[in-house]
Parts: C-alpha cells; sequence; structure tokens
C-alpha cells in the first residue's frame, strides 16, 4: 500500500517538464523486427481519483443487534479496463471517533488482495442508532496511457458486513463469522469521471434498513509520464506518420478532459463557498499561473501560440479542437503539466476547504441531491393535472326509475378505467426500454441497474373546486369541536417566531390492513424518516388480530391509541419549550383506511381535526366492494361471510343491513373524514385485485355509471360525500393527488396471486421505491 501511496505522490509532484527518461525507464513494447528505432517520445497519463467520505452510520431499521462494517471497492464496469481496478491511495480520519464508546472498537483496514476498504467495526444495538465514522477514503483509477475519451463507467460497491455478538465479548476482528449482509451499488458515468460533487446515500435493501450520509467528489489529476521510441526507418514512413497522428489525437484528448477537470473542480469551489458562505482561498493559483508565465517567456524554444495559453485567466475555458491541433506536441506537453498543476493545487484546495466545513458542505450537497431527485425519477413518473367533478348532492331521482326520455344524472364510462391505466403505463414502460438514459450524475443501481422493472407512476393532480355545503347525520355521535374538559395539551397562541426553543410537533400513524402486523408499512415509514427524520411516528398495534371485528370497534380503540400517543408527545414537547403547532398525519394500508376513517369519525378524535395534515392512502376501499369486478376474490368474501361470519367483510360488501341506506360505508361517507387534512394522497394499482380500482381512487365505476337501481343511487350519493369533502375551500387550497402505481410483474409469472391481483396488493409493502419516489418528488407534504 505504502509502494503504490509513494508512486501516486511522485507522479502528481513531477514538474511541468518532461523530463529525460532513465535508460531504464519503462518503455512502450513494439515488435522490434519492424521498427529501426531512433528516438524517443514521451506518453501523458492520468488517474482518477474519487474521495469518498463516509460521515455517518443511521440505523434505521436493522433486525439484528450486533457487529457491522462497511467495505468498499470500485472497478471498471466494461470488460476492457477489467485489467484496471480502483485501489486504496490514502485514508483519512478526519474527526476521531470517541475512543471511550463501546460502540466502535478496531482500526479501518486496506486489503490488498481485492484492493478494498473496510471501516473499522461499530455495535449497533438499538433502532435510531448513529455512529460517527468520519473518514475519507480516497481510490485512484489508473487507465495507463491516455488513448482518448473515457467510454466506460466505474461502479462503487458498498457491502455491509455482519458478525454477531459473542458471549467472549470479542469484536467483529476478531470473529470468524463475518459476512456480507447486503450490497447497494452505483455508477459513476464516464462524463461524471472528469469531476463530481455529489451527496450520496447509502440504504441497503428493505431488510437492511440504514442510511450512511456519504458524499462523493472525483477530479482528473495528472500521473506518471512513460516514453516509446520513435523508428525512422524509410521503409516505414507511413506507419510513422499513422502514429504521430495518433500521438496528436491521444494528447489533444487529454488536454481537453483535463480543460474540463479544472473547469468543474474550479466552479464546484466557488458554488460551494457562495453557498454556505465561505471564502475560498485561490491566491495560490495566481501565482502558479505567474510562475508558468515566466517559464513559458524565458523558453526561447516555445512559440508565440503557447505564451499566449500560458496567459489564459484561470476561468473556465474552452479550448476548440482546431486551435489545439495547431499547437506543436511540446506545446501540448507544457499545457498538459500546467492544468495538471492547476489541478492538482485545487484538488488540495477542495479537499483541505471541505476538512475546515464538512458540515455546511454535507448539508449543501444534500439539499441539491433532493432537488435534482424530482428531475431524475421523472423518468418514471407521469404528471397529469384533473379538474374535480362539479357533482351534486341532490341526485335526481328520476333517473334512476327508467323515466323514459330522462338523461342520468351521470355520463356513462364506455371503457375500463383500470385497463386504460394499465395499458398506458405499459406504453411508458417499453419508452423506458428503449430510452438511452446517459446522465452526468451518480446512478443508483437499485433503480438505475433495469430501469424497464421500476414501477411505473402516474399521478394525477386533481384541482379542487370550491368547496360545496355538506349535510350532516347522527349516524355517528357529533360533538363540539372544542374540548371542554381540557384533556389535551393547549397550543400558546402567543409563540414568537424568534423563540428558538419553540418546535413543531409532528406525528405520522400507521396502520396495517385485514389480518395484518404492525410493522406492515415500516417502509413507508423509513422513507418518511429520510425525509423528516423529527417527525414522531406511530405504529398502530391496537387492532392486531382483531382485524374480523366492526368497523367501528377497531375504529374506537385507534382512536383511543391515537389521543393517548399524541397527548404523551405533546406534554413532552410542552415540558421542553414552547408547542408551535402539531402536524397529525395517517397513513393507512386496505381496510386500515377504513379503521382510520371511522376512528376520526369518533367524538374524542374531534378536538385533534385541527391538526390533520397529511393522508396517504395505500391501496384503501373508500366505497367498498359494492361493485366489484374479482370474481375469485369475490367467492372469497362470500367464503369468509358464511364460515366465520366475518363482520368486517359484511360491511365492506354492503351485507351488513337489509336497507343499504342503513349500511355502514354509506353512513360513513356523511361523516367529515377527510376535510380538515391539509394534503390527501390515493395510492392505488390497476393490477391489485384485492380492492376494486375506483374504491382506491374515490370516483366513478364502470359498472355503476351504467346501473339506474337504489344501489347505483347510493353509490353515487356515497361518491359525492367523499368528494365533497375533499374539495378545498376557497380560503385554503388542498394538495389531492390520485398515483397509480403499476409494478414489474413479468419476473412473477401467472400464478394464483397475480391471477386474484394478491401480488399487487401486497407489493405495496414488499417495495419502497414508490415511496421513495413520490415523497422526494413532493417532500412539502411529508414535513
Amino acid at each position: 500500500m505504502f509502494r503504490r501511496l509513494k508512486w501516486f505522490i511522485a507522479g502528481l509532484n513531477q514538474h511541468h517538464k518532461t523530463p529525460k527518461p532513465k535508460p531504464d525507464a519503462k518503455r512502450l513494447s513494439l515488435p522490434r523486427h519492424r521498427y529501426n528505432i531512433t528516438n524517443r517520445k514521451s506518453m501523458l497519463e492520468a488517474v482518477h481519483e474519487v474521495a469518498i467520505y463516509i460521515h455517518r452510520f443511521h440505523n434505521l431499521d436493522l433486525f439484528q443487534q450486533g457487529w457491522y462494517q462497511i467495505k468498499i471497492t470500485m472497478r471498471w464496469e466494461d470488460t476492457e479496463y477489467a485489467s484496471s481496478v480502483g485501489t486504496p491511495s490514502r485514508v483519512i480520519q478526519y474527526d476521531a471517533p470517541d475512543l471511550g464508546s463501546d460502540d466502535v472498537l478496531g482500526v479501518w483496514k486496506i486489503d490488498d488482495t481485492d484492493n478494498s476498504f473496510s471501516s473499522q467495526p461499530f455495535r449497533i444495538r438499538y433502532a435510531r442508532q448513529d455512529i460517527l465514522l468520519s473518514v475519507m477514503i480516497s481510490f485512484n483509477l489508473s487507465l495507463g496511457k491516455f488513448e482518448g475519451p473515457i467510454t466506460s463507467a466505474v461502479i462503487l460497491k458498498f457491502e455491509l458486513l455482519y458478525a454477531p455478538v459473542l458471549e467472549n465479548g470479542s469484536n467483529m476482528q476478531d470473529s470468524s463469522d463475518v459476512s456480507p449482509a447486503a450490497v447497494h451499488e452505483f455508477r459513476i458515468p464516464p462524463k461524471a469521471l472528469l469531476g463530481l460533487h455529489s451527496y450520496c446515500p447509502v440504504h441497503f435493501d428493505a431488510f437492511h434498513s440504514v442510511l450512511v450520509d456519504a458524499s462523493v467528489h472525483i477530479s482528473l489529476l495528472k500521473g506518471g509520464v512513460h516514453t516509446m521510441k520513435k523508428h525512422s526507418s524509410n521503409s516505414h514512413s507511413n506507419e510513422e506518420a499513422s502514429s504521430e497522428k495518433y500521438d496528436k489525437k491521444t494528447q489533444v484528448s487529454l488536454v481537453k478532459a483535463f480543460s474540463t477537470s479544472r473547469a468543474v473542480l474550479l466552479q464546484e469551489l466557488r458554488n460551494l463557498s457562495k453557498a454556505i458562505n465561505e471564502t475560498v482561498d485561490l491566491t495560490g493559483l495566481t501565482s502558479q499561473h505567474e510562475v508558468d508565465t515566466e517559464t513559458a517567456n524565458a523558453d526561447s524554444h516555445v512559440s508565440e501560440n503557447m505564451q499566449n495559453v500560458s496567459k489564459i485567466p484561470h476561468s473556465t475555458v474552452d479550448f476548440s479542437s482546431e486551435y489545439l491541433y495547431s499547437l506543436q506536441s511540446d506545446e501540448l506537453n507544457r499545457l498538459f503539466h500546467s492544468l495538471g498543476d492547476q489541478i492538482l493545487y485545487l484538488w488540495s484546495t477542495f479537499l483541505k476547504f471541505h476538512r475546515a466545513n464538512k458540515t455546511k458542505i454535507l448539508d449543501h450537497l444534500r439539499n441539491a441531491w433532493a432537488i435534482d431527485r424530482k428531475a431524475e425519477w421523472s423518468i418514471w413518473m407521469v404528471y397529469s393535472k384533473v379538474e374535480m367533478p362539479h357533482q351534486s348532492t341532490d341526485i335526481d331521482d328520476s333517473a334512476y326509475h327508467g323515466l323514459r326520455g330522462k338523461v342520468p344524472a351521470h355520463r356513462k364510462i364506455t371503457e375500463d378505467p383500470a385497463q386504460a391505466a394499465a395499458m398506458r403505463a405499459e406504453l411508458h414502460r417499453r419508452s423506458i426500454a428503449q430510452m438511452r438514459i446517459n446522465n452526468c450524475s451518480l446512478q443508483d443501481l437499485q433503480i438505475f441497474g433495469d430501469p424497464s422493472r421500476i414501477p411505473i407512476i402516474i399521478v394525477e393532480r386533481v384541482v379542487n373546486a370550491p368547496l360545496l355545503s355538506l349535510s350532516g347525520n347522527t349516524y355517528f355521535r357529533n360533538t363540539d369541536p372544542e374540548d371542554s374538559n381540557g384533556t389535551i395539551t393547549r397550543i400558546d397562541p402567543s409563540f414568537s417566531s424568534t423563540n428558538q426553543k419553540s418546535r413543531i410537533l409532528k406525528i405520522a400513524v400507521y396502520v396495517h390492513g385485514f389480518q395484518g402486523h404492525h410493522l406492515d408499512l415500516r417502509l413507508v415509514r423509513n422513507q418518511w424518516l429520510l425525509i423528516d427524520p423529527k417527525v414522531e411516528f406511530l405504529m398502530s398495534e391496537v387492532n392486531e388480530d382483531k382485524t374480523s371485528e366492526d368497523f367501528r370497534d377497531m375504529g374506537l380503540r385507534l382512536a383511543k391509541e391515537v389521543i393517548a400517543f399524541v397527548k404523551k408527545k405533546m406534554d413532552k414537547a410542552s415540558r421542553s419549550g414552547t408547542l408551535k403547532n402539531v402536524k397529525l398525519s395517517f397513513v393507512g394500508h386496505s381496510i386500515g383506511n377504513v379503521i382510520i376513517r371511522t376512528a376520526l369519525a369518533e367524538s374524542i378524535m374531534e378536538p385533534y381535526h385541527r391538526y390533520l395534515h397529511t393522508y396517504v392512502s395505500v391501496s384503501g376501499p373508500h366505497l367498498g366492494y359494492l361493485y366489484s369486478s374479482n370474481s375469485l376474490f369475490n367467492s372469497g368474501l362470500w367464503l369468509l361471510k358464511k364460515l366465520k361470519n366475518t363482520r368486517c367483510i359484511h360491511q365492506l360488501t354492503f351485507t351488513d343491513d337489509i336497507d343499504i341506506e342503513n349500511t355502514f360505508f354509506y353512513n360513513l361517507s356523511k361523516q367529515k373524514t377527510l376535510e380538515s387534512f391539509k394534503n390527501i394522497i390515493l395510492l392505488s394499482s390497476p393490477q391489485d385485485g384485492y380492492v376494486p380500482y375506483h374504491s382506491a381512487r374515490i370516483e366513478m365505476c364502470q359498472s355503476s355509471s351504467g346501473d339506474y337501481s337504489k344501489r347505483g343511487k347510493i353509490f353515487q350519493e356515497m361518491l359525492n360525500n367523499c368528494l365533497e369533502q375533499i374539495r378545498a375551500p376557497s380560503s385554503e387550497q388542498r394538495m389531492f393527488m390520485r398515483c397509480d402505481v403499476n409494478f414489474d410483474t413479468s419476473l412473477q409469472g401467472r400464478n394464483l396471486n397475480t391471477i386474484i391481483g394478491r401480488a399487487a396488493h401486497i407489493k405495496f409493502l414488499e417495495t419502497d421505491i414508490f415511496a421513495k419516489f413520490i415523497m422526494w418528488s413532493f417532500p412539502e407534504l411529508f414535513r
């Protein structure tokens, strides 16, 4: 390792003049029987230095306690560069770890057998634990002699190593049971190898949910200088001319690459200086420029063109190919060394500047990364905007009695919306498969590894109309929204924005579905925590193993659980400072959404309606199963009702009362369960056969549009009741979105799960890519 490091430093510190080769210098191998060698010609080398800062390891949701390590390797993606791999060149511990802590033991390690770097072992004991690693590792990527533009990407690989805690207390480095637990890879495109400064969050996978705060910085630096012999035989004059032309092309390509790398590095320093409001000292660059100019003027063999090059200011310079080809080889070599020295100075300045302002720079890069995600991930997202239908709660009864000549109160839908949505997504998926993604940013291979396998999300932004009048009923008890008993913590109305101890309490409640588990929505929760680490979360457990009961009983239990949790957090926040506001959000999966709305209809939840913020419905049957076209799933519901007399299934299918107007769902639609939310997001999937497509989206369905019976009238009233709650008042706009998530099920084949639609319904719980896309595209809804 030290021999390699010594070679690298020696190569970077060469003088800008081309040194004379020593008799035993390494030479380019040429067939001796074909050439007569008379003189030598220098060949230039470049090296990519990739600096990876590992700032923090944050445990979101690791299932196992134990010892962990992060292992990093780099390799070229194309096989033609397979002989050259990234080699660790230096390690800097820019913040000393807490040596008194038992959670971090041992030291980092470089393995020369696979050219890898491994962080020091650290012990994970509990969720949301932070381990500050504070280490920078540099990798060198050398191509030997530069032969033209780089065409290969680089694969940056992070591995999470795990070892259990041994009974004798020995640490990970003493354990023989170390194994790779998860892998997260990134692709560095060829363009980015000339200059990249990016935040790089490492998450590994759904079973190892962590956040490694890392950043990647790349620059092209000057490497060694090789020499080749030049033949002068008359019989090989054509080959010599061709070689001269090839060498000139190589030199021009290298100088242009160095010019680009210098421009990127200089611009990044200026951007960072402005963003964090800290000055970068670049006086050394001016001094280097003066030295280069004096040297060029003193050399009598340098042409006027080269002297003009030495006088080029140190801003971004566009060296055109025509101009560079007009220079002699010696002039190109001098320009190469001049640019190389400048880049080396800028790179050293950047590393020092980063070390002095690491926290500010990391925050800036993280914010820039978050902004760029919406543009990058728009490849898999289709946006549209529609207007909320202007419907009235007063339905013309005559339209449902089949009177001749009467026009029905709603338009008949001629095509199946679910099939239309699925076809639209499939066409978009085919276009992505033919797309050539060629950006210059860091590419997450969990997404870019196979872009055609990523879910397609059709985002429909619904523009709200003015709020219509609502009619109440007495199916659920109604009380004064004011809490007369003073059972909840009051928010100080005299809050001042200058009060540094004041805070906004943000709470997100997650409710599972039928026969579900309280951790079913943990992947969505983890993404929310990445957006806003300060959010408090409640994974509802009160209805676990009780989801076959009456929705009203489940709703009441949830309401009591939420109130107890909110009171506890509000009291704690009030003791530590002034409580500015409370934002109470809900996320439900499947019938968990019905339980949420039932809980909100309870009188004890009325005082908390003013805190409601964001509601995310993941495939929720808001309109029940009045119109369900999945015959296999309907048969299963029928069996549950007949054999187990499952109460909630009777309510979902409107068989809980002889009179449909007395059924649970019809009366639930009249309650103001959605009206107080600032943001409403309805997630659905046309592949989900467990929940009717229209019911998850709260919209008209094909079957009901031609049904003029009482059942059709009841459905229309339910739909209007729900939509009227969502309509925003004129004084305050509400964000209302429908998001169609279309999963790639081509690898699953045709089986029972895909036929009955269970695969897509469960996919919402097994993957977090759809949540990642939606949340990072609309982060303001989750903060």
